[in-house]
């Protein structure tokens, strides 16, 4: 079975780590190819037997970006199930990941001659972020602010292995302090719930570890969230799937993303555990693993 994944996105959001770890998964890979040679490209490199394909595009591609949606449409349309992976991440994130690499944005030089002086970094990533906006608002999105590399491409490995006609259900931990994740398609906020970190003996455990799980689950109200919430995703979980959706993210947040929403999105993913496929993710710690379940 093919397997086409188109890798896009923001300026340094972690492209160059996604392609390279779908060319390690044996795909065949294809950096910043022009956007008006997409659809030719993925149809001919299919009828010559290669079966997995990543391609790259983003604001460095020769042509009109805007055009992709409608490019990606077309291809679905002819029946190639083409994955799209919008990679994110924030403007303080993007402006520390610049500042290390010290190159300049490839928007650098076309709004200088737009506007008549060098724009700064910031203005060059908020210029990128609108572009791209229709695009991110239509496709599957990362948001890799707050990620490792490592964690990156385990989630992208866990997309690409997505069969046509599947939908990949994951319920995602996070930290609230760290902001919420966009790639979230549903945010549950669980910082009501009591918190293990001020008890001393909890505080460096995580919401996987027996004692954590003991003393959450001794109350009452802490069962009766994880219950309702349940209750709404198994009602609107068959809509989303008519949706002809692949990902469906359910975010669980607390304030450190290590102890109540770590418990949550635990529980919730063992009561969900018919779905297939079904992940659960942990963002806020780096050691955190990625489980498909």
């Amino acid at each position: 079975m093919s397997s086409v994944v188109l890798i896009t996105g923001i300026s340094g959001s972690g492209k160059s780590v996604a392609l390279k770890k779908l060319e390690d998964l044996g795909y065949n890979c294809v950096d910043n190819l022009p956007v008006t040679l997409l659809q030719a490209y993925i149809q001919q490199t299919l009828e010559n037997d290669i079966s997995q394909i990543a391609v790259a595009i983003d604001i460095r591609s020769h042509g009109n970006i805007n055009h992709l949606p409608e490019i990606i449409n077309k291809l679905r349309a002819k029946g190639i199930p083409i994955k799209v992976i919008f990679l994110d991440a924030n403007t303080e994130t993007l402006l520390h990941r610049y500042s290390e690499s010290r190159r300049a944005h490839p928007l650098t030089q076309k709004l200088k001659h737009e506007l008549g002086h060098t724009p700064s970094l910031e203005e060059c990533i908020k210029h990128e972020k609108k572009l791209l906006q229709p695009l991110k608002e239509t496709e599957h999105t990362i948001d890799t602010s707050t990620l490792a590399p490592s964690q990156l491409r385990a989630w992208v490995q866990e997309l690409s292995e997505v069969q046509p006609g599947e939908m990949l259900l994951t319920f995602e931990s996070f930290a609230f302090k760290k902001g919420l994740p966009s790639s979230a398609d549903l945010v549950f906020d669980v910082r009501c719930l009591p918190n293990p970190y001020y008890d001393i003996n909890l505080r460096q455990l995580t919401g996987r570890d027996k004692e954590v799980v003991d003393w959450l689950s001794q109350y009452d109200c802490v069962h009766d969230l994880i219950n309702d919430i349940t209750a709404y995703i198994q009602k609107w979980l068959p809509f989303y799937m008519q949706d002809t959706r692949s990902y469906l993210t359910v975010a669980i947040g607390c304030t450190g993303g290590q102890h109540r929403s770590v418990y949550v999105a635990e529980a919730l993913a063992k009561r969900f555990s018919h779905h297939q496929p079904l992940c659960v993710r942990h963002r806020a710690q780096a050691q955190f693993y990625s489980d498909i379940l």
